[in-house]
């Protein structure tokens, strides 16, 4: 079972990867995707963080194929494999559920974060860069992503501006980013990732956004920084 689950990761990881194959020229939600417009939304990092997907996708596959090859009886990494599993399975299809519905995709990357962070927390102690390197900047990444999803559906729905939703979701992002950090210290993927995204926030909204949203998305990463290390 062990060995089959270990195969099991590594081909969910190869199906994620290949998502963005699958569904080419996708930016994020269009404006039009919402009964409010969503232009320009202050809650959304600049384009340049999406990068650290490329990261994301190549070191996943490089774990999962340490993991198959090298550690596939080992007992320490199989508590991650059955949550990292489903969260991988869950986020094959995401890209193309995005183009159809805002609405799904936030359900959706919600049930991937909630499994990646799981995985994250359950990532073996050792061969780090192979285990809790790549997942924890996965699920990183998913914190800021998942609530960024949040912010542009409240305000695409009218359930509050685009200023307000920005404001909420920063601040959780930051409360689920400090209360995993505290949970499993010593891993860096995951506050560097989330990190990013904040960055990424507070470079989209330099110097014309919201200076509340540039302020807290500063703030936030300072604050998930110096808690990191504490912690560490």
């Amino acid at each position: 079972m062990t060995r089959m689950l270990a195969i099991f990761l590594f081909v969910a990881a190869l199906a994620f990867a290949l998502g963005p194959l699958a569904t080419p020229g996708f930016n994020g939600f269009e404006p039009d995707q919402f009964p409010v417009p969503q232009v320009d939304p202050p809650a959304q990092p600049a384009g340049y963080a999406f990068a650290i997907w490329g990261v994301i996708y190549a070191w996943l596959i490089i774990g999962a194929g340490f993991q198959l090859f090298a550690r596939h009886d080992a007992e320490d990494w199989q508590a991650m494999r059955l949550p990292l599993i489903a969260s991988l399975v869950a986020g094959a299809p995401w890209l193309a559920v995005a183009q159809m519905s805002p609405i799904w995709a936030t359900v959706l990357i919600w049930v991937m974060w909630g499994f990646a962070v799981l995985a994250f927390l359950r990532a073996p102690r050792r061969d780090d860069w192979f285990g809790h390197w790549p997942v924890g900047l996965y699920a990183g990444w998913l914190t800021g992503a998942a609530s960024v999803s949040l912010a542009l559906l409240a305000a695409g729905y009218g359930l509050t501006g685009p200023l307000t939703a920005a404001l909420v979701v920063l601040g959780l992002a930051l409360v689920l980013g400090l209360v995993i950090i505290r949970a499993r210290p010593s891993a860096p993927g995951f506050p560097i990732a989330l990190i990013w995204a904040l960055v990424g926030v507070a470079v989209a909204n330099w110097p014309d956004g919201p200076v509340a949203v540039l302020v807290l998305a500063i703030v936030g990463s300072i604050l998930l920084a110096a808690f990191a290390l504490r912690r560490s």
